[in-house]
């Protein structure tokens, strides 16, 4: 037999979970305790006081109620009626029935027998006496009773403790399986731990009190805004909302969003470091768990499938139980078939348990069906309404977190057993389901973190000697930065969440911004300030869509710089249809893997002076928008996959610098057409597959740069030194065997590259180009130098390692400019100069390096 504890331990839950015990199921667990209890109460009555009492029916007794006058007689005839019958069992049983001395006369004589006193005496004494003899002894009565207490009683009076037992035990088990099944326990010992930790945090009351307190400080906080805050923060309702045709942050929804340029109560605000660590991290399990259980309804199908279960267990129980309320009676007829026994075939038998049984009985019928009834209720909540979606929305409208979402499924019937228990536990949840709530957060963790000293130690300067600082993979921009009013250029890269607020109206400095994959939203006033002073914009994104929309507005924009895809098959140049509003814009800067030239780009044709398409390798088709580009002075067309020269080009007729690197060019018959650019003045057709120079090359008469390096180049053409005007020639790592003598009419060279090329002499006309500062000839197969290089009085810069040179000529110290940091050789090499030309080389004399590329 089961203890109490025992049996009870199957209902026992975490205390944990009864969060997610609505009422109902609480009372049915306190019936399925009481239903145990009377199956406890029943089985511990039935073992020990459970008994029949079992007496034979004498056939005197049934003739005596036919013939009651006649008593005395009946006595004698049932004896006499039976003698046969009690002989046969005296020869087959032992302790046959003790025969009286009035049985023995009448069979002896019964006519004849005439009573004595003595015998009338003693009838008297007997008729005196109460009951009837039966003549059982005690071992026969015990057997009898046993025999009747199996056959003569219902099979429920004897098994009901049991069966209430092991109905009770099924509907707890049907109760609590959802917490015991493997699939749903992890997920609701998860919800649980996560539902707990978000009622707890410090963070969700902070939020929930900010947001009660909102409408009645809102007037008050906006004033202690207005006293405190600089005269650029806006503190107008007008100011701070965006208008219809600019794209800034909004305000509706919520009320306490960083997005408001006001001063906090500092006791609002602080937060404890470790308790926003806390609540960060409950943000992300909050989200994963979302995530995770949103996906199925396994949760709600099982608490169904057990409230179906508990149901039909509930009519089934009732239909077979009613019917054997009535057979639990207290007196029971038995005709055990052991007379060759017992000497009779039938007795009377009494249930000394029947009452209490009967009453045991009602009572667990009347608690099944209570329990019964409240299954039925369940069921109907369950289909009522749909369980599996919840809404937030009483929550937004107390709240003001307007972003928090609806959710599904086993996430969402889960909630709903929450609101059972308590609906705060939902309300306090939901702060964490809010990006809002998160993002003020991460602002509030940001700020502590990134303080203005902290920042300070990151602002370096650049190449172009501006203060930059570069914030990367931050949740937020800190409001400190705002604090830093001289730095130059400011890089957001990786941070989702940037805002810029009104305080960026202290930076006069700010000149430069670089958003690297952040979609950064401005507020009105921080977007009036970037408008008029921002002059140089750098976007990096993944989607065209991630482009800022205030981007298009920048009028006083001078140089826009654009990193990412744009030829989407859904949103073919959809980012830059507004480039008209950019009014002063000088440079554009597109790298991408556009298929053609996007036709909104003339929007800017008139103030456009240089153009940059910087392709990932996709080929370039249609250009015929650049005809109408007739102000740029710059052209590049890099990594285009074009295999002519474009003649669209040859309209730009104020075109100054093409260029068309790494491309597939193989021929440039063409460039004769660039006769008509007057203002051409430096061709970059580096990093493609020309194999020839035309001679009509002469008729660019202003060239100043020519660069053909990493080509398929094997002679220089006489023509190119025609080229009066050209300073700076680049013809390295092509297959040019041989420097032509005409090299000496180029009086204007100032650089020339040829390295990783085949020459193996040096033409001497080659150093009456006196002007050359920049002379590379690496990787070569020169043998050696001659020694008119002291001739080039202004070089500064000179490579001669990779070739097969022995020694230096000593006539390189006659070059006054050159020194050892410009002079690119071997070690040994550099050895084999006398002392004195290397004492002239090592001294410095502060001339910046260049090298013309």
């Amino acid at each position: 037999m089961f203890t109490l504890a025992e049996v009870a331990s199957l209902s026992d839950i975490q205390p944990t979970y009864r969060i997610l015990k609505p009422w109902w199921d609480v009372f049915m667990d306190y019936l399925a305790v009481v239903m145990l209890m009377v199956a406890i109460f029943a089985g511990t009555m039935q073992l020990t006081k459970d008994q029949v009492v079992c007496l034979p029916v004498l056939q005197s007794t049934v003739n005596s109620r036919v013939q009651p006058d006649t008593a005395g007689k009946a006595d004698f005839t049932t004896v006499e009626t039976t003698t046969g019958q009690e002989e046969e069992s005296m020869r087959t049983v032992s302790f046959a029935p003790t025969v009286t001395p009035d049985i023995l006369l009448s069979r002896a004589t019964p006519s004849q027998y005439q009573p004595t006193e003595s015998d009338q005496e003693l009838k008297k004494e007997q008729k005196d006496s109460s009951g009837r003899k039966t003549n059982l002894d005690f071992q026969q009565y015990v057997f009898i009773n046993q025999m009747c207490y199996h056959l003569a009683l219902p099979w429920y009076s004897k098994y009901f403790p049991y069966l209430v037992l092991i109905h009770t035990i099924i509907l707890i088990v049907s109760s609590n399986f959802w917490f015991k099944y493997p699939k749903t326990c992890s997920k609701i010992e998860h919800f649980v731990s996560i539902l707990g930790k978000c009622f707890e945090s410090p963070w969700t009351t902070k939020a929930l009190s900010e947001t009660a307190c909102e409408d009645s400080e809102e007037n008050k906080q906006r004033l202690t805004g207005a006293q405190s805050l600089p005269k650029y923060v806006s503190t107008s309702s007008d100011e701070g909302s965006p208008s219809a045709s600019t794209p800034m942050i909004t305000k509706s929804g919520f009320k306490f969003s960083a997005d408001k340029p006001m001063i906090e109560i500092p006791s609002v605000t602080i937060l404890d470091k470790k308790d926003g660590e806390q609540a960060k991290a409950l943000f992300e399990k909050v989200r994963k768990f979302r995530a995770h259980v949103e996906d199925s309804d396994l949760i709600y199908k099982l608490y169904v499938g057990q409230t179906v279960i508990k149901t039909v267990k509930f009519i089934f129980i009732l239909c077979y139980t009613a019917n054997f309320v009535n057979t639990i009676s207290f007196e029971h007829i038995c005709n055990p078939k052991v007379e060759h026994l017992i000497g009779y075939t039938q007795f009377e038998c009494t249930h000394n348990m029947a009452y209490m049984l009967k009453k045991l009985l009602i009572s667990y019928i009347s608690l099944i069906c209570v329990y019964g009834f409240i299954c039925l209720y369940t069921l109907f909540w369950l289909f009522r309404i749909p369980l599996k979606e919840y809404s937030f929305e009483k929550v937004r409208e107390e709240s003001s977190f307007s972003d928090i979402p609806d959710v599904k499924n086993d996430f969402a019937f889960l909630l709903h057993m929450v609101d059972q228990y308590d609906q705060l536990y939902s309300k306090r949840f939901g702060v964490f389901l809010s990006e809002v709530s998160e993002n003020k957060l991460r602002g509030i963790s940001l700020n502590h973190e990134w303080t203005y000293e902290k920042l300070r130690q990151h602002v370096s300067r650049n190449a172009q000697d501006k203060q930059e600082l570069h914030l990367f993979m931050l949740s937020g921009v800190p409001d400190a930065v705002f604090d830093l009013t001289d730095l130059d250029v400011l890089k957001l890269e990786l941070i989702p969440e940037a805002k810029i607020t009104a305080k960026i109206s202290q930076m006069t400095n700010l000149q430069e911004l670089h958003l690297y994959h952040c979609p950064a939203k401005v507020e009105q006033t921080a977007f009036s300030f970037l408008r008029d002073h921002l002059r140089c914009l750098h976007v990096k994104f993944t989607d065209v869509a991630e482009i800022p929309a205030w981007v298009y507005l920048l009028k006083t924009l001078r140089e826009l710089y654009l990193i990412g895809n744009l030829n989407s098959e859904n949103n073919k140049m959809i980012g830059l249809e507004s480039l008209r509003e950019l009014r002063h814009l000088k440079i554009l800067h597109v790298k991408s893997n556009l298929t053609k030239i996007p036709p909104n780009i003339t929007d800017v044709a008139p103030h456009l002076t240089k153009l940059v398409i910087h392709n990932d390798g996709t080929k370039l088709v249609v250009l015929n928008s650049l005809k109408k580009m007739t102000n740029v002075a710059e052209l590049e067309l890099q990594n285009c996959e074009l295999e002519r020269i474009p003649h669209a080009i040859f309209s730009l007729s104020n075109l100054q610098e093409l260029d068309l690197k790494s491309n597939s060019i193989r021929t440039i018959e063409e460039i004769i057409s660039f006769q008509h650019l007057k203002r051409l003045t430096c061709l970059k057709l580096w990093h493609n597959k020309i194999v020839s120079i035309p001679s009509s090359i002469t008729h660019i008469k202003n060239l100043e740069s020519l660069y053909l390096s990493n080509n398929k180049l094997e002679t220089l053409p006489a023509a190119v030194f025609s080229l009066q005007k050209l300073r700076c020639l680049d013809v390295s790592y092509n297959s040019i065997a041989v420097i032509p003598v005409e090299i000496g009419l180029l009086q204007n060279l100032q650089h020339f590259h040829i390295t990783g090329n085949k020459v193996d002499i040096l033409p001497k006309q080659l150093f009456k180009c006196v002007k050359l500062r920049t002379l590379s000839l690496g990787q070569n197969c020169i043998t050696s130098i001659p020694d008119k290089v002291s001739q080039l009085l202004q070089l500064t810069y000179l490579e001669l390692k990779g070739n097969c040179l022995d020694r230096l000529p000593a006539t390189l110290g006659q070059c006054q400019l050159l020194r050892k940091s410009g002079l690119v050789v071997e070690d040994h090499l550099f050895d084999t100069l006398p002392s004195e030309v290397k004492e002239v080389l090592n001294q410095d004399t502060g001339i910046p390096f260049a090298n013309g590329i």
